[in-house]
């Protein structure tokens, strides 16, 4: 067995491989850049080498310098969690050949599925039914756009070296195709090195499917059952559960096995996820499912799996990476229950879900969920509901910890597992309901809306499930409910800051002001509120300030006398950077007259790419941007001005 082991990764799954790497006995060695210096991480490893600088292309994307630190340390193993080089064939034969063990597939094995297009050849060969599309090696416009045209619209471009959502683009007509592979081809030269594409026919309802895989270096291959990853957004998965709602078991014996043979045709060892796209317009059918591409590493979404086979996939990864056979045989391993898993991210729905950093001077997961009464279906009905199941979180941060720009905005991921898929969404529900975090906002609220959607309850899903109920989902929260207010004012009343008022025959009315994440708002308090706020809200004390969250939103309170004055809001045609990024594309020059909704320019911030339009029609009086240029948050890069009729 490995006696010492090196994760080449940060934050969340750094943590996660820590956990179980100390409860096999197995000394850990953290790599952490400049802006992860304290992170937990780091914290929690035995040890701890520095890599460079905090953009990931000169830290944890330098292969020499993971290696260098591994010998350093006398690691013997070297477990590159996902994302970063966990994928990276070259890496993985350079860790061999410094006589160091790699925790993952054979080199050959993620060469053979790291290019979709030739993965899709590979597949069709070994029997996996692929999805329509184009694979050829002409790569210019005019032949894509062909193809494009003859497939039919919606079509979906594709970057061969892409993952994680990146390097994706949907073009529902013609005439957006040559930007959107502009795009496309920008994002997946910037995130893989390889501005290649394929094309693939857009599935009309599709789900995403996948299903685990795990092999040894004895010639054995097992499934662990499949993974529904259909609510995405921008192409990156939001919500994940296991199994998949709607899967008969005929169904799922046929597209297990046809992981298998996917991944028998590679010789594949360790943790791997076989990705397929099904046309659920019809219901779940193996005849109507397709692969789309394997993932040769540890998936985000792996905690589901492990909930309902009772298996520990970083365990097995190990074991297996030690020379050790798969633990289990296939007729051992069984679906026990339901588990889903919502991705916490540091962002902003209210603001197009524009990332979000800074310390968390406040953050509370809850560990349990509460009772709640739950509107379950679209027929009205309600029931009470207890909670028997399990919640796990899992972080790669604390209380004071801060969320940096250079890497993917993922806070946590919470999973809570139950018997009934049912009694599963409505305990992750009122867990992301609960998630305190201050003053960096989160998506906790959106999470939750989608979680009681009625839709998503009766499992009608597929993949434009977010886009299609865009406003249902909407939730542009700023000001708490009068009742927390009046909550809080209990704790805030004192003859220096409330107004009272005498009310023959009946109780005092007492008013307080309060300022609510810097906003001065009224309460009114009574010695018995009419209402259980331990059903509808969490509050916490630190020293003079309250932290009240309700669904998913987390609200600073103090007496207004104690906080700041009023803000102002910028010109209302100023552009204003979101964060602090990189300008990638300028598209309009001062003087250009430009219309509502049209792109003034292409922001790069957090690995995605962001696109700044014009509020409403006018004209560019001030640009401040060019492209390469690094800016700030809140730096002005534009201003656009109405015309005068």
């Amino acid at each position: 067995m490995i006696k010492s082991l090196l994760i080449a990764n940060r934050g969340e799954i750094a943590c996660r491989i820590i956990r179980t790497a100390r409860e096999m006995g197995i000394r850990t060695i953290a790599v952490y850049s400049d802006a992860d210096a304290k992170a937990l991480h780091v914290r929690q490893a035995d040890e701890a080498v520095h890599i460079g600088p905090s953009p990931a292309a000169t830290s944890y994307l330098v292969g020499e310098k993971i290696i260098a630190a591994a010998k350093a340390t006398g690691a013997e193993a070297i477990h590159p969690g996902y994302g970063f080089l966990s994928e990276n064939a070259d890496f993985a034969a350079a860790v061999q050949a410094a006589g160091i063990i790699w925790v993952g597939p054979q080199p050959d094995s993620i060469r053979a599925m790291g290019l979709k297009d030739a993965a899709k050849k590979l597949m069709a060969d070994a029997g996996v039914p692929v999805t329509p599309g184009y694979l050829g090696e002409d790569q210019s416009a005019e032949r894509l756009q062909a193809e494009a045209d003859a497939i039919g619209y919606p079509v979906l471009i594709k970057a061969v070296a892409g993952g994680g959502g990146k390097g994706m683009r949907k073009v529902d007509a013609a005439q957006q195709f040559l930007e959107m592979l502009e795009s496309c081809k920008r994002e997946a030269k910037a995130s893989f090195g390889n501005d290649q594409v394929l094309l693939e026919k857009w599935i009309t309802s599709p789900r995403h499917i996948e299903v685990q895989i795990f092999g040894d270096s004895h010639g054995n291959v097992v499934h662990l059952f499949e993974r529904d990853c259909s609510l995405q957004r921008r192409h990156q998965k939001v919500i994940e559960e296991a199994p998949a709602p709607g899967m008969d078991e005929a169904t799922r014996h046929d597209l297990c096995c046809a992981a298998i043979r996917a991944a028998k045709a590679v010789n594949y060892e360790g943790a791997g996820t076989v990705e397929f796209i099904a046309d659920a317009s019809e219901g779940l059918r193996a005849d109507r499912i397709w692969f789309m591409e394997m993932n040769t590493r540890l998936q985000v979404e792996h905690p589901v799996t492990e909930e309902i086979t009772d298996v520990d996939l970083v365990e097995w990864q190990l074991r297996v990476a030690s020379g050790e056979a798969i633990p289990l045989r296939q007729d051992e391993i069984r679906i026990e229950g339901h588990a889903i898993e919502a991705r916490l991210y540091a962002e902003d729905p209210a603001k197009g879900f524009l990332p979000s950093t800074g310390t968390l001077e406040f953050f509370s997961l809850p560990r349990a969920a509460r009772p709640t009464r739950w509107q379950h279906s679209s027929s009205g009905e309600a029931r009470e509901l207890g909670f028997d199941g399990k919640v796990r979180i899992e972080t790669g941060v604390e209380k004071g910890d801060t969320i940096s720009p250079f890497y993917d905005p993922m806070i946590a991921k919470l999973i809570y597992r139950a018997e009934a898929r049912e009694d599963a969404i409505v305990g992750l529900a009122k867990i992301c309901s609960d998630s305190a975090v201050w003053p960096v906002k989160t998506n906790a609220s959106f999470l939750h809306s989608l979680l009681v959607n009625p839709d998503f309850y009766e499992a009608r899903l597929d993949t434009d499930f977010i886009s299609s109920h865009e406003e249902e989902l909407a939730f542009e929260a700023y000001e708490p409910p009068q009742w927390v207010l009046d909550t809080a004012a209990i704790r805030f009343i004192s003859p220096r800051n409330v107004l009272s008022g005498f009310r023959l025959n009946a109780a005092t009315n007492a008013a307080v002001g309060l300022s609510v994440n810097g906003m001065t708002l009224m309460a009114h308090s009574s010695p018995e509120p009419s209402y259980d706020k331990q059903q509808h809200s969490l509050y916490s004390e630190v020293g003079e300030q309250i932290f009240a969250t309700d669904i998913g939103t987390t609200y600073r309170i103090v007496p207004a006398r104690t906080d700041g004055g009023a803000h102002t809001s910028a010109h209302d045609g100023d552009i204003l950077s979101p964060m602090p990024g990189k300008v990638i594309a300028v598209d309009v020059a001062k003087g250009d007259t430009v219309t509502v909704g049209q792109r003034l320019m292409v922001l790069e911030a957090m690995k995605m790419e962001h696109a700044l339009t014009a509020p409403f029609d006018g004209i560019v009086t001030e640009l401040n941007a060019s492209e390469g240029a690094q800016v700030q948050v809140e730096a002005l890069l534009a201003r656009i001005e109405i015309t005068d009729d």
